[in-house]
């Protein structure tokens, strides 16, 4: 069982991982930046497009990172107490939807942050 609950936890940290490189891959080939300076009335600095496209990319990254982690430790946990008591299925189910909702919360800001480009 711990190396399921292992296994998961890495696949949600190299899924996690592999959005944070491809939006980094995103931001350096600059494939956003073209149409969002072309949509501005006043184009912005190309140094403040690049931070802020650095910016939403470590926020989805640290997001999904954090996710990741309290995921496969909470995962455990629960999985122990179900062990145990299987009655507190509901419970851990929303403890771990929880955990979840932190990647929701990074991707939010990133969004925000790309907004606020244009």
């Amino acid at each position: 069982m711990n190396r399921q609950i292992l296994f998961a936890g890495v696949m949600v940290l190299g899924v996690a991982l592999l959005a944070g490189i491809s939006s980094v891959v995103f931001w350096q080939s600059g494939a956003f930046a073209s149409e969002v300076v072309a949509l501005e009335v006043m184009p912005l600095d190309p140094d403040v497009l690049r931070w802020g496209y650095l910016a939403a990319a470590l926020a989805t990254m640290a997001g999904s990172i954090a996710a990741a982690y309290a995921v496969a430790t909470i995962g455990a946990a629960a999985v122990g107490a179900l062990a145990e008591k299987p009655e507190l299925f509901g419970r851990m189910v929303i403890l771990v939807g929880l955990a979840e909702g932190i990647a929701i919360y990074g991707l939010i800001i990133s969004v925000l942050i790309l907004n606020r480009l244009g």
